[in-house]
């Protein structure tokens, strides 16, 4: 079982919250929408950083969002960097974060099981 490094815990945190407020303030692209910022792992050295985002409404056109996201990674490296108080800055490395289409349809699989066990029952009597 691999070690818990709390610094790179906390690094991830602070990077997630400033990267939050960052992309919703600094980023100006229209294209981009809503974006939530799910999760931040950074690497033990600090020097890379795993950024888990989602979109808010349509999920159409993930791609060109997360490019949009790329794109501006150096811009808000160094935003980042005048808010963060490490040495170091890590580089940003932006992924799709599909835990919400997970989880909506878990809830559809949950009601589709659910209406059948009430057709069930009806049928019973």
């Amino acid at each position: 079982m691999p070690k818990e490094y709390p610094r790179t815990a906390r690094v991830a945190e602070q990077v997630r919250r400033e990267l939050s407020e960052l992309v919703r303030n600094e980023v100006k692209d229209p294209r981009l929408g809503p974006v939530t910022i799910t999760d931040v792992r950074v690497s033990k050295d600090l020097s890379h950083a795993k950024v888990y985002v989602s979109f808010l409404g349509n999920t159409e056109g993930q791609a060109e969002r997360l490019a949009i996201l790329s794109a501006a990674a150096g811009f808000l490296r160094g935003l980042l960097g005048r808010r963060l108080s490490t040495r170091t800055v890590p580089s940003l490395h932006f992924f799709y974060d599909d835990i919400l289409d997970q989880g909506q349809h878990m809830d559809r699989l949950i009601e589709m099981a659910r209406a059948k066990d009430v057709d069930h029952q009806d049928g019973d009597h």
